[in-house]
């Protein structure tokens, strides 16, 4: 079994910075792409940024320039640093791995989500 715990959402004005922080535990035997998704109620889950395990990555064009996704191998945990944030911005971020089990099959693992609202 494995989860995904993000943490570093919350309230911030516009033009202000967060970092949002996602660990992966359980019987890991190596995560292969870590994500961050988005999704306003209503809406659609959208991708914001991704990054392989070999540290590739792509945005959304609507983050470019502003977010920038990292990952530590080591410690199984992926990054959001969000700067430069806007009104739009607000939205419940969701961290995502694609983790092969020890011993087990390859799954889709979701972290329960965190909030971030931006202030105007």
């Amino acid at each position: 079994q494995v989860q995904l715990v993000e943490s570093g959402g919350g309230l911030v004005q516009a033009g202000g910075s967060l970092r949002l922080s996602c660990a992966a535990s359980g019987s890991i035997f190596s995560i292969n792409s870590m994500a961050w998704y988005r999704q306003a109620p209503g809406k659609r889950r959208e991708l914001v940024a991704a990054i392989t395990s070999g540290g590739s990555t792509n945005y959304a064009d609507s983050v470019k320039g502003r977010f920038t996704i990292s990952r530590d191998n080591a410690w199984n945990t992926v990054y959001l640093q969000m700067n430069s944030l806007k009104p739009e911005d607000t939205d419940d971020y969701y961290c995502y791995a694609d983790i092969m089990t020890l011993g087990g099959p390859r799954v889709d693992c979701w972290g329960q989500g965190t909030q971030v609202t931006v202030s105007s």
